[in-house]
């Protein structure tokens, strides 16, 4: 558990302090209140919007309820944001290409301060992850999991801890990711930190894809950034018969390892800790890396954003190396970073070719998510068009 500092504060006319732990690399906050049910939703507001944290005393699931109202008061749309919202012009394209970006960056600096208000809330943990508050649930397992054993007490945010508790659920109930030869689902167990394999999309074009005929020869295949492990398990299932797995996240290498024994499947995929590639060659070698070059605000935010397009980039510069003669890699890549004006189309045809690399083929899909089709998501524009595809790449000869 990554305790960096301590979280001081005054209560009952004594100075107290506790561990601060923020997934979000938020630093412990300097102003401090104690507070229980009496304090108002509007008084919450005002506190969390100057700065202030408030740890709580009162009923666990009051403070449930009390972050909801902050929820409520945060997305409430302003008379300038809506006068704001009329005047964008979308009748030229070129408009909107040229204000892709600001949208982008004003859509998360939006979450950005969303986030900061309603992580002003915090609940206090006990040494054994318990909660010393009316009606709070067992969460001693949910925090065991995500931040394993500690000596001492800490205080996070309600909001990081309610996280917690959905991953807990999510790693205790599995998500489904296709179905057996019977029909009967087949799931991973998605662990606290490990992005969740949500996007049906990219399973269903590594599902159908014609696997590459070198596999026939040499049935070996590389998946770059092993997450779940859903990538390594649906190549499994699908017959290749050796499949090396990689990632540099602790999270990722343990739900990996757990999701890959649990489906009985260890013979066929072995987890490995390394930079991108592992040693040698593979007929066929797979990496579904984050789709937006941006820097993530958190280690959550690892899997969705890949800063300069390092990974991206990484991969397609050494695929050359790793892939054999008549193989392929295959690059599952969403266009939505091109729609956004992050990066072009035009880009990435050069990063493949400067790599030594053709496109033998890709293969296209639309996403299904509610995002995509609601119109009241400031990211409509670039969502509603977006493209998920399999790129499917060999070497240059």
């Amino acid at each position: 558990m990554t305790l960096a500092s301590m979280l001081q504060w005054e209560e009952g006319n004594q100075t107290r302090v506790a561990h601060w732990h923020s997934e979000n690399g938020i630093a412990p906050h300097k102003r401090v209140v104690i507070a229980d049910d009496t304090l108002t939703a509007d008084d919450a507001y005002r506190l969390a919007c100057e700065g202030t944290a408030i740890l709580w005393r009162g009923d666990f699931q009051n403070a449930r309820q009390l972050l909801q109202a902050l929820v409520r008061r945060i997305d409430k749309p302003s008379k300038k944001s809506k006068r704001a919202g009329k005047r964008v012009d979308k009748s030229s394209n070129e408009a909107v290409q040229k204000t892709a970006t600001d949208i982008f960056n004003q859509h998360r600096l939006i979450h950005s301060q969303r986030a900061r208000i309603l992580g002003m809330l915090l609940i206090e943990c006990n040494a054994d992850h318990t909660i010393s508050l009316r009606r709070a649930p067992d969460v001693s397992l949910a925090c065991l999991e995500a931040y394993g054993a500690v000596s001492e007490s800490y205080v996070i945010s309600l909001r990081e801890l309610l996280g917690v508790i959905s991953a807990h659920e999510w790693r205790k109930n599995g998500v489904p990711i296709l179905a057996d030869s019977e029909g009967e689902p087949i799931f991973v167990h998605p662990h606290y930190g490990v992005f969740s394999p949500v996007r049906g999309e990219y399973i269903e074009l590594i599902c159908n894809t014609p696997l590459p005929k070198s596999l026939n020869e040499e049935s070996i295949a590389f998946d770059i950034g092993v997450g779940t492990g859903v990538l390594s398990i649906i190549l499994a299932l699908r017959g290749v018969q050796k499949i090396v797995a990689t990632d540099m996240d602790e999270r990722a290498l343990v739900c990996a390892q757990e999701n890959i024994e649990h489906l009985e499947l260890g013979s066929q995929v072995e987890i490995v800790k390394a930079n991108l590639f592992p040693e040698g060659r593979a007929s066929l070698v797979v990496c579904n890396p984050p789709w937006l070059p941006a820097r993530p605000s958190s280690s959550l935010e690892h899997a969705v954003y890949d800063p300069d397009s390092r990974m991206l980039k990484g991969f397609l510069n050494g695929l050359s190396e790793h892939v054999v003669a008549d193989g392929e890699g295959w690059l599952i890549l969403s266009d939505l970073a091109e729609h956004l004006g992050l990066r072009t189309r035009k880009e990435l045809l050069e990063w493949i070719e400067q790599s030594g690399l053709v496109v033998l083929g890709r293969v296209d899909t639309r996403p299904k998510h509610p995002k995509a089709s609601s119109e009241t998501d400031l990211l409509y524009f670039a969502r509603s068009a977006e493209v998920t595809s399999l790129w499917r790449l060999g070497i240059k000869t």
